[in-house]
């Protein structure tokens, strides 16, 4: 008896789908490991290291406050909201039902009560482990719930694709907080983030981005926000916003040019490094130039798979001479670099697909001497808590490793 020869198309479907099989078995297989890993290892009580905040003028009447502290910063946000007359916009992408969440929604509530203008937003599918009952507020506080399912019918329209994901608080037009920071108990003292405190006109920037986003995703029976015209311009701070809907990617290119015109130092802090050809490519050639590249990632993030997928990267990166740092024990979910003791961006993005090209991010890009100084501290700060990769030990891990890797290089574009 004759047997037949599979088809080329047989062949092809048969290695896709044992490509996804061992796709998926990885994925669990880290998952699972991960978390018996974090259960039995636990936490020995203490702390990272923390960087105090320091107000830092900046510009014409601008002072910047950069907070490395969880409790430090909800503290001053709680005091804010506690101190508004006139109008709070608030957005998060996460907003646990916790008892820092709780405190946040009392302020929230108690403001409304004594006659300010509350505006909230947050991300559906972010919460859709938080009690819904949590997330409904009394009127007349407004509040815009970004949808789980965004697309419709068009599903693969980069116009409707990407999550929610800034984190914004303007109060009065006077104070601004941006930064990586979502709201939760958490967040207060067992990761490591960075938020960005602004006083001053440039508040507006901030103010602005929210009005924006508000008018452009509201319902058709919620009340439309009267944009507030600014005649002051400050060239120093400058707020880059990434809006699918209108294909609007601009963090993506302020970090290209950012890092092309880098000459000395390049300083990342990346909770997610999974960076697309051109901003590798940009990082190498400056290394190759004779910058000191260093990017600083946690070696166990709470998502193992992305931070598989960045492992991808690591022979690249050392072969290229950049220096890779990775945080021990605790979450580093900071977004931010300096460069040059000059440049300073600190906001919502991620380097990867999902921030850069897909999710509705904010960056604040900032130049001054004093507070990109400032973020050279908090980074030094950051390096004494982590360890350095070096070429020998990446070279010798095992090769399971290194197959894992490779299986998983596929599903970069996704994150």
């Amino acid at each position: 008896m004759r047997l037949r020869r599979p088809s080329p198309r047989g062949i092809l479907k048969r290695a896709l789908t044992a490509l996804l099989s061992a796709q998926f078995l990885i994925v669990v297989a880290l998952m699972v490991t991960t978390k018996v890993r974090k259960l039995m290892r636990g936490k020995d009580g203490g702390t990272f290291p923390v960087t105090a905040p320091a107000p830092i003028g900046i510009g014409a009447g601008n002072t910047a406050t950069a907070f490395t502290y969880g409790s430090d910063l909800y503290e001053d946000m709680l005091e804010a909201i506690g101190n508004a007359r006139e109008r709070i916009l608030f957005e998060t992408y996460i907003f646990k039902g916790d008892a820092m969440g709780r405190r946040f929604k009392q302020a929230l509530i108690d403001a409304a009560d004594r006659g300010v203008d509350v505006y909230v937003i947050y991300d559906g599918f972010a919460n859709l482990v938080v009690t819904p009952s949590f997330l409904r507020f009394p009127a007349p506080i407004h509040v815009l719930r970004y949808p789980v399912f965004a697309t419709g019918w068009r599903f693969f329209s980069p116009r409707k694709m990407g999550r929610e994901h800034r984190k914004v608080l303007v109060v009065d037009d006077k104070v601004a907080y941006v930064g990586g920071y979502n709201v939760g108990s958490l967040y207060a003292s067992e990761w490591r983030d960075t938020h960005l405190k602004i006083e001053g006109p440039s508040v507006w920037d901030l103010d602005n981005a929210f009005v924006d986003f508000w008018n452009l995703r509201r319902g058709k029976n919620a009340r439309i926000l009267k944009e507030r015209g600014d005649a002051s311009w400050e060239p120093q701070i400058r707020a880059h916003r990434n809006v699918p809907m209108q294909l609007l990617f601009p963090i993506r290119g302020m970090y290209i040019e950012a890092i092309d015109r880098a000459r000395d130092h390049i300083y990342i802090t990346a909770a997610y490094f999974i960076p697309d050809r051109d901003i590798l490519q940009g990082l190498l050639d400056a290394a190759a130039r004779g910058v000191r590249v260093r990017i600083l990632v946690p070696e166990v993030s709470n998502h193992v798979v992305a931070d598989w997928l960045s492992r991808g990267f690591y022979s690249q990166l050392l072969d290229g001479g950049v220096e890779i740092l990775l945080y021990q024990d605790w979450m580093m979910h900071a977004k931010t670099a300096t460069i040059d003791g000059r440049w300073t961006t600190i906001g919502t993005a991620n380097i990867d697909r999902l921030s850069l090209t897909g999710n509705y991010e904010i960056n604040l890009e900032i130049l001054d001497d004093a507070l990109a100084t400032h973020l050279e501290k908090v980074f030094e700060a950051d390096a004494s808590n982590a360890r350095v990769l070096t070429r020998a030990e990446w070279t010798s891990r095992p090769f399971v490793a290194k197959a894992c890797e490779w299986i998983l290089a596929p599903l970069r574009p996704l994150l």
